[in-house]
């Protein structure tokens, strides 16, 4: 059986601008990055502006498991397999970083025959959006400590400095440091810290940003500090915003690869899908939905976390009504969702599929909170026994949606039509005359408070919600320097509805805690932690790294 890169390595790949030319895509709108990836220029924008939109497609899933769900898999299949029933979709999905790339977590490509390629260079540098991020983020720290250096005419407490460093790589030992020892020209002593880049404000800014303008915007209104007053201090205050923006220039632009069979997709951002909306870029979401009847998307991690910051954040911000949500689970994982170890998954279990569908249950019910029709997509093992699959079937009949067995990782496209011909006809239905029931779950108008605990009770299914006393305090100076209005980022663990990871299934009889929150004022939202949230990870004791390799000339092994 060949490996993914195995199977990447063998694709048979069109030059960019046969795929660019296929979406009605001049050259002279293509930037060219090598023969197998592109830029798409600016311009674009405003000669696809009078361009009736696609219509969008949200793929997600059931809380992760050790099992894996495939919902980057599942998304490419569906785009392959939207072509093979003469469907023009474009596939719009975030950017691998190269911290779990060469950590344990690996890319995100898809797998099997459903990936997106040249996968190597997606996984690793791909057109330096990553770094540019990186390049903007430091820029801004290296300010800071400039400022305090050179005077501190804005009064910064160096104890209340709030924006920290960045780099693309997993490396523990950066979580917390002492910068400014050596003596008075080497700056001012103060404990800094680093996180990885997906995890930067300045990702999420870039995500979210609309154009040029509204990204220095942005950039400008990132809390970097409070002054010595307890005032907030923002990056415009530090004058590098046209700076940053000057780094940031190209990266704002969304990146265009194809699938293994050929067909269009835009890669295009990667922000953490816990402390901030864990989607790719608004720019590329709405670029594909005007070069393509369908843009099919996904949002990170399970519906509880992903789908919610896609719905409540992305949409609310540019303006997107999504049509219909693809929810992907396996079979593995619902049985270990009923208490089934990792190493048995492969064993018929009834009564364990029985207890963890109720895990599967909650998160189509989520779904339809929003007022969306749902297909759920059930990404097939050769393990699953028939009497496995036909409760599944059964139970979604009951529950009214359509579901599909999925087999994009062993067959591509083909694999797909099913699910794409269901997806299809749910769309036809729901949206026949174009107009769409989607609602989001909060209003700007509720506080931050009544945010939190609408989606703690509606999504995660809690009794209530606990605030430590520093997440009280938190709350309070946020509202009371101006940021009430904004929508909340809550950032919990995936492995659960709730906040206790080793809670599967549906937690019942349970609160959320929360410990502390923080403003994100550039990107416009306030993240909200309700447990130890990691933004610097380590690598494992046997990382990825290991088995990478690159041959003298030039080929890559090992990368999955």
């Amino acid at each position: 059986m060949l490996s993914d890169i195995e199977i990447a390595q063998n694709a048979k790949m069109k030059k960019i601008y046969e795929i660019a030319a296929g979406l009605g895509i001049d050259e002279d709108d293509v930037e060219p990055y090598g023969h197998y990836k592109a830029k798409l220029s600016e311009a674009l924008y405003s000669k696809l502006a009078n361009k009736k939109d696609g219509k969008l497609i949200l793929v997600t899933a059931i809380n992760p498991t050790p099992a894996g769900e495939g919902k980057t898999t599942v998304s490419v299949g569906l785009a392959e397999a939207m072509s093979r029933i003469g469907k023009k979709a474009v596939l719009a999905l975030r950017e691998p970083s190269l911290g779990p790339v060469f950590g344990i977590k690996g890319g995100a490509a898809g797998g099997g025959y459903a990936q997106v390629v040249p996968m190597e260079d997606i996984n690793l540098h791909f057109t330096g959006d990553m770094h540019a991020i990186t390049a903007a983020n430091n820029l801004l720290c290296a300010m800071i400590d400039n400022h305090l250096q050179q005077g501190n005419e804005l009064k910064i407490d160096q104890r209340r400095i709030m924006f920290k460093r960045c780099m693309d790589m997993n490396d523990r030992a950066l979580r917390n440091i002492i910068v400014g020892l050596g003596g008075k020209i080497n700056g001012i002593p103060r404990e800094d810290g680093f996180n990885i880049t997906v995890a930067s404000e300045i990702m999420a800014i870039l995500c979210l940003a609309t154009d040029i303008a509204d990204l220095k915007e942005r950039l400008g209104n990132i809390l970097v500090a409070y002054n010595t007053s307890g005032e907030p201090v923002f990056a415009h205050e530090l004058g590098c915003c046209g700076a940053m923006t000057a780094l940031l220039k190209d990266a704002l632009k969304p990146n265009l690869v194809q699938t293994l069979e050929n067909n269009p997709a835009l890669i295009h951002g990667g922000p953490f899908a816990n402390i901030a909306h864990g989607c790719n870029s608004v720019r590329a979401t709405k670029l594909a939905l005007k070069l393509g009847d369908y843009c099919i998307t996904e949002a990170g991690f399970g519906s509880d976390l992903g789908a919610e910051k896609f719905f409540d954040i992305k949409c609310r911000y540019g303006g997107l009504t999504p049509a219909c949500v693809v929810l992907v689970a396996t079979i593995k994982a619902l049985k270990y969702n009923g208490g089934v170890n990792k190493a048995d998954l492969a064993k018929e279990n009834m009564w364990a599929l029985e207890k963890g569908i109720a895990n599967l249950k909650t998160h189509i019910e989520n779904m339809h909170k929003y007022q969306l029709p749902v297909v759920v997509a059930i990404n097939r093992f050769g393990t699953d026994t028939d009497e496995e699959i036909s409760f599944v079937q059964k139970f979604c009949a009951e529950m009214g949606v359509d579901v599909s067995m999925c087999e994009v990782f062993a067959k591509g496209g083909e694999g797909g039509i099913d699910l794409a011909s269901k997806v299809c006809e749910t769309i036809d239905m729901c949206c026949a005359d174009d107009s769409s029931n989607f609602r989001k779950l909060y209003t700007s108008e509720d506080s931050i408070k009544q945010k939190i605990e609408t989606i703690a009770t509606e999504i995660y299914r809690a009794d209530g919600v606990i605030y430590t006393p520093q997440a009280e305090k938190a709350i309070k100076e946020i509202e009371s320097i101006g940021f009430r209005e904004l929508p909340v980022c809550i950032a919990k663990t995936q492995y659960s509805l709730s906040d206790n990871p080793a809670l599967l299934g549906k937690p019942k009889n349970f609160k959320i805690t929360v410990r502390d929150a923080r403003l994100s004022s550039g990107a416009g939202f306030v993240v909200v932690y309700t447990g130890d949230i990691m933004t610097m990870p380590g690598l494992p004791k046997a990382p990825a790294a290991f088995n990478i390799d690159c041959d003298n000339d030039g080929n890559i092994t090992g990368l999955f």
